[in-house]
């Protein structure tokens, strides 16, 4: 079931970074790849993006491995953002209320698996898309309103 021309996106930060871009403005930010701009490019108003993080903070190797927030990416263009010294760019994003969820029980379900024993091969490029199936199962497993994802 495709709904829209929307697209969805896995975006990988540690959860400490995830829920800062969750909880810390409203609405919300996104960023990606240590704030480069070439990737949030890619990514359009009307999209949807879930944050998965394999670690609790960066450089960790605490196996964290969970969806950490869940939301739609707002109007408006990539912005630089002045965070005293290091300015990364960010997307505006408006999340939605969802639990943490972890991503060992969809490891089978997602069509964007496709080999189990590797299945974090696609992680290693900080952002990618995945089809309206795989978003939804994200969206239930954190518990948040699959319609106001439209999907």
């Amino acid at each position: 079931m495709t709904s829209t021309t929307a697209k969805n996106w896995i975006a990988l930060a540690s959860a400490e970074h995830a829920r800062r871009g969750r909880d810390e403005m409203t609405p919300g930010f996104m960023q990606v790849g240590h704030g480069k701009l070439a990737p949030l490019k890619r990514v359009q108003p009307g999209d949807r993006v879930a944050y998965y993080s394999p670690t609790r903070t960066l450089g960790a190797k605490d196996g964290f491995q969970s969806f950490v927030s869940i939301g739609i990416v707002q109007p408006g263009e990539p912005y630089a953002f002045d965070m005293g010294g290091f300015v990364p760019y960010r997307r505006n994003v408006k999340y939605l209320k969802a639990k943490e969820a972890s991503i060992l029980p969809l490891l089978d379900d997602f069509e964007f698996v496709e080999n189990r024993s590797r299945w974090g091969y696609k992680f290693r490029f900080g952002l990618f898309t995945v089809s309206d199936h795989d978003m939804r199962l994200i969206a239930q497993a954190m518990g948040a309103d699959v319609k106001l994802l439209l999907l």
